[in-house]
């Protein structure tokens, strides 16, 4: 068995977040807040409990903020950035990190949140160990065939539907530097899909060369690659760590669970919730907020909003329904153009 101690991460997060905008618009994906903290803080707590102290960021788009907010968030944690300033696949965003990583790796998608125990991963005598899950329609993922209890064949996204395992982008790896020289192979033979170097394929080449890879179960893994399917995570993180559905009067504010409100916040004649995290600095007053994620510094007042996102330090007032504002916005509904 692996010392915990002695097992490095890599977190490739070096992506634009597009069909995250505007949330995204001055800000990486790994940023954009989830639950009542930023995508990468859950990524990271998940696995410092397992011991990893040394961290390889691949950063691209807006990189320098994930420089500025990790070390401060996480003082004990030695992060290691390196850019990728040619986004060429997550093949490739791995291979960035070979100058630094001295032991057995885990690797964990900069946009993957997951739940469930990883430690079988580490199991002894493997050369690593990909996390999966089973799902109907394969099409948009790297699937893994197996040959008893290794890997035989990976393919990355699959032209055809039936339920498949499923790699979901938390994967660790023993045998390192057989990863490296495969990645670096399909960098030298040009070995890619629409252009991207894949991982999977690096995989692939270290099953031909010998390795033995099993697999491990993940139990739930969760997309935030549109607003939408934020918004089902936030439900989901929000539901687990509740402990009461019943409304909670708070001085002179009615709290429907489950919501997150930090501390921090200052919230006054509202009705908040179900679904609503409501982050560091923001202030509601006199608003109904249901489903949505009210981001940093962000301030709401006089609305009734549901299914929706409202960015860092932006102003709100008398919106319509539903909203998605990015950072440093301001929003307002113009009363005289209501009446006319």
């Amino acid at each position: 068995m692996v010392k915990r101690e002695e097992i490095q991460a890599i977190i490739p997060a070096a992506g634009v977040g597009t069909r995250l905008r505007p949330q995204t618009h001055n800000k990486p994906k790994a940023l954009v807040s989830v639950g009542g903290k930023p995508i990468i803080s859950h990524i990271i707590d998940a696995i410092i409990s397992h011991g990893v102290k040394n961290i390889v960021m691949i950063i691209g788009y807006f990189g320098e903020k994930l420089q500025q907010y990790l070390p401060r968030a996480y003082p004990d944690i030695n992060f290691t950035f390196v850019e990728q300033k040619h986004r060429r696949g997550l093949g490739h965003a791995i291979g960035m990190a070979k100058d630094y990583i001295h032991h057995p790796v885990l690797i964990v998608y900069g946009d993957t949140l997951f739940e469930g125990d990883i430690s079988p991963a580490f199991k002894p005598n493997t050369d690593g160990s990909l996390g999966t899950k089973m799902i109907d329609d394969p099409r948009r993922f790297g699937i893994v065939e197996k040959e008893g209890s290794f890997a035989k064949n990976l393919i990355e996204k699959p032209d055809f539907i039936k339920r498949s395992e499923v790699l979901v982008g938390v994967n660790f790896i023993r045998d390192y530097e057989k990863m490296f020289k495969a990645i670096e192979y399909l960098i030298e033979n040009n070995i890619t899909l629409k252009g991207e170097y894949q991982i999977t394929h690096a995989f692939q080449k270290m099953v031909d060369w010998g390795a033995k890879l099993t697999t491990f179960k993940i139990e739930n893994w969760f997309d935030c690659g549109t607003s939408e399917a934020l918004l089902e995570t936030n439900q989901h993180i929000l539901k687990k760590h509740s402990k009461t559905r019943n409304p909670i009067i708070v001085k002179d504010n009615i709290l429907i669970p489950p919501v997150y409100i930090s501390k921090k916040a200052k919230i006054r004649h509202s009705i908040i919730g179900p679904y609503v995290s409501i982050a560091d600095k923001s202030e509601i007053s006199n608003s109904i907020i249901k489903n949505s994620i009210i981001n940093n510094g962000a301030s709401v007042k006089d609305i009734s909003v549901a299914n929706s996102i409202i960015g860092h330090n932006s102003f709100t007032q008398a919106t319509p329904y539903k909203v998605n504002i990015g950072d440093d916005s301001e929003l307002l509904f113009n009363q005289t153009d209501k009446e006319n």
